[in-house]
């Protein structure tokens, strides 16, 4: 009478049979080997969509704490609370604690749950690789300005006036605050996090998109607020700032790509621009007001993408596998 050989339920641990070879090469019976349980759960779900639980987390821990400032008289005056400081200063209050607990904590959380220590490490490697040549930083800190101050004069029509020598002294020292505060609160995340697994998925240029308008979207309850002329502020106001993430976005993939992945350069990069028009702009062209910031910008880093885009034919630094 043979055997009758049923298959396991549904959930049982047995998954495979194996046969039992003795010394002499006869086979005695089958081992029972223990099945991998299924990967369930929130930690399981996060395992399997790391990027979209990497922008859902960004999105709802920096919006949820940005909700005071948007609430408060800095921004719709629904509650009558003013976070300390006068204009500018009430960021590192109101929109710097917001900043910081959403793009790098998620980062690190989706990480250390994916990809366990050596993710981390691998994480902790980009985030420290200051070892580039010295013609990278000499091209950043000479190229932002340069750029900039050139769309700055096309928009004025004229020449820049020479900034007093306060602001040059301060121009360093100003740079290294916006690496600790702006630098290091999003750019852990939209690039360090999302870039190399982006591209992996859909390639430099869609990864690149994708990316930019995510991170300009993530931007968008500030502008409420005074810190992007709100609560009243015209909708063209937000529309440009997200096509200029989306254009800045292909400069700074070509810098992460063609440097190794240096994050250090890519947040100078980046704080680059924002050190620019905090500390000398506003001295250098007295005719043009804050609501021309947004138009040097994106008439810049436009013309930077379309050329990175024809000189690259697309890749943007990634080399070809």
């Amino acid at each position: 009478m043979e055997p009758s050989h049923q298959p396991p339920p549904k959930g049982s641990a047995v998954s495979a049979q194996a046969p039992v070879t003795t010394e002499t090469g006869t086979v005695t019976g089958t081992e029972t080997r223990p099945a991998p349980q299924a990967d369930g759960g929130l930690r399981g779900s996060i395992r399997r969509n790391p990027l979209t639980w990497f922008f859902t987390l960004a999105f709802a821990l920096s919006w949820a704490a940005w909700t005071p400032y948007v609430l408060s008289e800095n921004g719709l005056g629904v509650w009558h609370f003013a976070f300390p400081g006068s204009g500018g200063a009430t960021q590192v209050t109101g929109v710097l604690p917001g900043a910081y607990l959403g793009p790098i904590a998620s980062a690190l959380l989706v990480t250390g749950i994916t990809e366990g220590r050596a993710g981390l490490r691998t994480w902790r490697a980009r985030m420290t690789k200051f070892k580039v040549s010295w013609r990278w930083y000499l091209v950043v800190l000479l190229a932002v300005p340069a750029t900039l101050t050139l769309a700055s004069v096309a928009l004025a029509g004229r020449g820049p006036a020479l900034p007093p020598a306060m602001v040059l002294a301060a121009f360093l020292p100003g740079l290294l605050i916006q690496m600790i505060t702006t630098g290091l609160a999003e750019e852990p995340g939209w690039r360090e996090f999302a870039m190399p697994r982006m591209q992996r998925r859909y390639g430099p240029l869609t990864a690149t998109l994708l990316v930019g308008a995510l991170w300009g979207c993530w931007h968008l309850p500030l502008f409420l607020t005074e810190w992007g002329g709100g609560p009243h502020v015209a909708w063209t106001v937000p529309v440009e700032f997200i096509a200029m993430t989306i254009t800045f976005s292909c400069v700074m993939t070509w810098v992460f790509n063609t440097s190794g992945e240096s994050m250090p350069l890519v947040m100078l990069l980046h704080t680059g621009v924002n050190n620019f028009f905090s500390i000398a702009w506003s001295d250098m062209f007295p005719s043009l007001s804050d609501g021309d910031i947004g138009h040097a910008i994106l008439l810049s880093t436009t013309a930077a993408a379309l050329i990175l885009l024809a000189a690259t034919r697309g890749r943007l630094g990634l080399p070809a596998r």
